[in-house]
């Protein structure tokens, strides 16, 4: 395993991370004697494996279902000075509610302290406040370190870069957990900011949200070539030297093991990826034109800015890689899910709008006409046939 200094909070953090959202056997919380003992051996051994291979960084939230639980019981088996224990707890209005929910956490863990605590999904102008403001759950975070419960305090967050920047600026945090990977690049600026206070940068879902790539279309594989695309993703994300680990959602112990291959490559890993992006940079060319990676996004406003709340931005997204490397799949389940789990995504799928309306929102956008098509197309392209997040599945 390679390790790397987690920003400010010094800990020496794993290039992988083992994430807890998929081992668990329910997304409810439910009595101990639920869970089937097949599913929490299971567990034990993913988490074993996780170690022996020296990722030490294990995390899990307060709304992963069974997951706190379950990792509570296996941590008994360990060594637990040498794991690096995280936990994710939504903010509340009131900061009591948060704490009490905290306490819970803790009770689920069977812990005495957590070495890293998140805010958890400061996905929006609301949850960022009930953070930030004075007296609020950053505040009540911070007593919780002070009583010795927590050791470092952070944030993930679904929301927009402006979002991510402004939060970074404004509060306190040693470290965040973000979205950033080959499809997904526009957090780049939060990445930075994030160096700039030198705090850890945690980069999340790049399997999953990246693409769902354990089950990539066959365009994307042979482009990736030599490289399986998770490996590339991997080494894209390593290759940022402001990243400092990535997750791994493992469900079962060979999930690390592709991960772990890519490690062979880390120290190369700009010189290995730069041929394939510029193979796959020539075929989203070739097939929205030589100019759109770099300015499909320039003057989308955000979807609470739209007309019918739209989340234009993430539809253009989503279409672009549909049609330069064939994420037809991957496309189609995440537009499904815009407007289907409050801000966990955001804004809406493709409705009857006002075309004069839309027109002057996109402005400032170099490609206004050519969005109006997309918008239209994605209705039989992306299917409006809606799905269940994995939590409600």
């Amino acid at each position: 395993m390679i390790y790397k200094r987690f920003g400010k909070t010094e800990l020496p953090m794993p290039v992988i991370s083992c994430g807890g959202m998929r081992y668990q056997h329910k997304w409810d919380d439910i009595p101990w004697d639920e869970v089937p003992k097949e599913e929490q051996e299971n567990l034990e051994r993913t988490i074993e494996r996780a170690l022996e291979l020296g990722i030490n960084h294990i995390e899990t939230a307060r709304g992963y279902g069974s997951s706190e639980m379950q990792l509570g019981f296996a941590l008994k088996n360990f060594d637990r000075e040498s794991i690096i224990l995280q936990t994710k707890v939504a903010p509340e209005e009131d900061p009591k509610d948060f704490r009490k929910t905290f306490e819970k956490s803790m009770k689920y863990l069977q812990q005495d302290y957590v070495d890293l605590l998140s805010l958890h999904g400061l996905n929006n102008r609301e949850l960022i406040e009930f953070a930030l403001r004075d007296g609020g759950c950053l505040e009540e975070a911070y007593k919780l370190k002070e009583e010795g419960r927590v050791k470092h305090i952070g944030f993930s967050t679904h929301a927009s870069n402006a979002d991510i920047v402004e939060t970074i600026e404004r509060g306190n945090f040693e470290y965040v957990n973000l979205h950033w990977y080959l499809i997904a690049q526009l957090n780049g600026p939060a990445i930075e900011a994030a160096a700039k206070k030198d705090m850890g940068v945690f980069i999340i879902s790049p399997n999953d949200k990246g693409g769902r790539l354990y089950n990539p279309p066959e365009k994307l594989k042979q482009l990736c070539q030599p490289l399986e695309p998770m490996v590339f993703n991997d080494l894209f994300c390593w290759a940022n030297p402001h990243a400092h680990t990535i997750s791994c959602g493992a469900a079962r112990p060979s999930d690390f093991d592709t991960h772990v291959g890519a490690l062979d490559y880390y120290e190369r890993a700009n010189e290995t990826i730069t041929p394939i992006k510029e193979k796959i940079y020539s075929e989203v060319a070739r097939t929205c034109g030589e100019d759109w990676l770099q300015t499909w996004h320039v003057g989308i406003p955000e979807w609470s800015d739209l007309p019918q709340e739209i989340n234009v931005k993430d539809i253009v997204r989503l279409w672009t890689w549909a049609k330069a490397v064939d994420l037809l799949d991957f496309g189609t389940w995440r537009y499904n899910m815009l407007g289907s789990a409050s801000h966990w995504f955001p804004g809406k799928i493709v409705q009857n709008y006002d075309e004069n309306a839309m027109r002057a929102a996109l402005r400032n956008s170099p490609h206004v006409d050519r969005i109006l098509d997309i918008l239209e197309e994605v209705r039989t392209l992306f299917a409006d046939v809606p799905v269940k997040r994995l939590s409600q599945c």
